[in-house]
């Protein structure tokens, strides 16, 4: 507890530390605190280039984090989740503490020169960054030390937008993929750490003030979930899009990588002249979409355009999120969608404000697959009760659409096309490749659902395995039971507690013969006893058992 209060106030500090670098490189190179507030203008540091300016901070700031990035850690490039997302999942949450120096110069430099991503991938890689070498100073355990990674990344989240219960979703949801008492602790604490630090240097406020949302009549909710599958679409089409024009640079640029961000920048500059909105976060332009400030084919334009600038930007290798161009491209759908409504129903559909603001949830949703993250933080940026309704039909919605229209994320999608898989085997492990059937045990001898848990008790002392199998009185498989549900049910009081083997029997994790070990290996790591049913993969019937001892066999097959 008390590291995880360290990495949240690392994380603090860290995002201040971030912010000040974005503000000065945005003024460095722009003339402007934020130049999406006031789009087109000249930079008065040369004010003899016009907004021509803007065709030229690109190509410098490339020349400047392209070499940083490719000589010190090339893991910055990029969103940064993907990469801490794979530090927990199979390198023992070990990231290099170089990440967090190297990752705050090449995100500022990136979103200071006029590269259009987000501030929270960097800040979460940067935090994570920061609790794996804490973790490791420390010599934590494996399981330590990704659950301290989780709580930079909590922190990152919390500092970064005011948002400590969302910071610590985000960690739970997508950077640690469970849940545990003890998880949400640590990076409750780690998230509320960070969030007193952010507080006290950029006040008690959210990044954005966003107009009050109310839902006027009960039909609004039928065009709330209508607009939450159109937004799993673009969600789900961004993410294409993002990794589609990645490869189109990849297949275009043929020289150093670390000369391709300052060159891709020239193409980047042309971009922002013509649509200057798409300079750095675009915070200002966000916001005065949420208020109505843009035509239904502007509006269309910007979220075409950010989708576009964000994809070259991460493209020509630059470093920075996609959460916050999942937000905005939210907001400027949200925000047509609901003119349209109200122009085709001006008495039922309501202010478009509100469907930017379910829109920004939706399209996050869809795109990331993280539904208690995205309710939270729009909860957390609104502070009002009256969008969670609204907000939960849509998201659920977009996240269901999103499954069925693809299998990957924003985020996995960039390590699969990596050949990582996350749920997979690792590449060069000693387990993992290997089908469950060739190792698993023999299966041991079944209970029947209606024996008596009394008649049970001798049978599983006996097992060595602390679970065995249940069939029905037609031998079906129904599940397991373990020594410690018969346990506990023995210890209830009497005329209350299970009497038949069937009453406490669950259905853990389907394993089957033919599935990889690595995949199997979560099933039998989560189950109540010491072993797993193997399943014959065409009837779902029990044919062999999964335990430790028969997975580490697979080492010495190897060997």
């Amino acid at each position: 507890m008390a590291l995880a209060v360290t990495v949240g106030a690392g994380a603090g500090v860290g995002s201040i530390v971030f912010r000040w670098c974005i503000q000065t490189f945005t003024r460095a190179f722009s003339g402007h605190a934020d130049y999406t507030a006031v789009p087109g203008a000249v930079n008065p540091h040369v004010p003899w280039l016009g907004p021509c300016f803007v065709l030229i901070a690109p190509v410098i700031g490339g020349l400047l984090y392209g070499p940083l990035v490719n000589r010190f850690a090339k893991e910055a490039r990029g969103h940064g989740v993907p990469e801490v997302m794979v530090a927990v999942a199979q390198r023992g949450g070990r990231i290099s503490p170089k990440v967090a120096v190297v990752k705050t110069l090449a995100s500022a430099l990136t979103i200071g020169s006029g590269g259009s991503v987000g501030r929270e991938g960097p800040i979460v890689q940067i935090g994570s960054a920061l609790g794996s070498t804490l973790g490791r100073m420390v010599k934590l355990t494996e399981g330590r030390l990704k659950l301290l990674v989780a709580c930079g990344a909590a922190g990152g989240i919390a500092a970064t937008f005011n948002a400590p219960l969302a910071g610590v979703f985000f960690a739970m949801e997508l950077i640690l993929g469970t849940f545990s008492a003890e998880a949400f602790g640590a990076t409750v604490l780690a998230s509320v750490t960070a969030s007193v630090i952010g507080r006290a240097a950029f006040g008690d406020v959210a990044f954005l003030d966003l107009p009050a949302f109310h839902v006027d009549h009960v039909a609004q909710y039928g065009l709330f979930a209508l607009l939450g599958v159109v937004a799993a679409v673009v969600g789900v089409g961004f993410s294409r899009l993002l990794y589609l024009i990645e490869d189109a640079c990849d297949w275009v640029w043929r020289g150093p990588e670390w000369l391709r961000p300052g060159v891709g920048g020239l193409v980047l500059g042309v971009v922002l002249l013509a649509l200057p909105e798409m300079y750095g976060v675009g915070y200002p332009v966000l916001q005065k979409a949420t208020e109505g400030g843009y035509a239904i084919g502007f509006l269309l334009l910007l979220l075409v355009g950010k989708m576009v600038a964000t994809s070259l930007t991460i493209g020509i290798g630059g470093s920075g999120g996609v959460f916050a161009p999942s937000l905005f491209i939210g907001a400027m759908l949200g925000s047509a969608y609901g003119t349209v409504a109200h122009d085709l129903l001006p008495n039922t559909a309501g202010a478009a404000g509100a469907y930017a603001l379910v829109g920004m949830g939706a399209v996050f949703a869809g795109a990331s697959r993280a539904p208690m993250t995205a309710v939270v933080i729009l909860f957390e940026l609104t502070g009002e009760y009256s969008i969670i309704l609204p907000l939960m039909l849509a998201i659920v919605l977009a996240t269901i659409t999103s499954h069925l229209l693809s299998h990957d994320t924003i985020y996995t999608l960039k390590l699969r096309r990596r050949g990582i898989d996350l749920e997979g085997p690792v590449r060069g492990a000693q387990i993992g490749t290997q089908l469950v059937g060739s190792f698993m045990d023999p299966l041991p001898s079944s209970l029947r659902a209606s024996m008596e848990l009394t008649d049970a008790v001798d049978l599983l002392s006996l097992s060595g395995y602390g679970a065995l199998p249940v069939v029905d009185a037609t031998g079906r498989y129904v599940g397991t039971v373990t020594a410690r549900s018969v346990a506990e049910a023995l210890a209830e009081e009497p005329g209350a507690a299970p009497t038949r083997v069937g009453q406490v029997a669950e259905l853990p994790t389907a394993v089957t013969a033919d599935q990889p070990l690595a995949q199997a290996l979560h099933a039998l790591l989560s189950a109540g006893g010491t072993g797993v049913p193997v399943l014959d993969p065409g009837h779902g019937s029990p044919v062999g058992w999964l335990s430790h001892q028969s997975a580490l066999r697979a080492v010495h097959a190897i060997a």
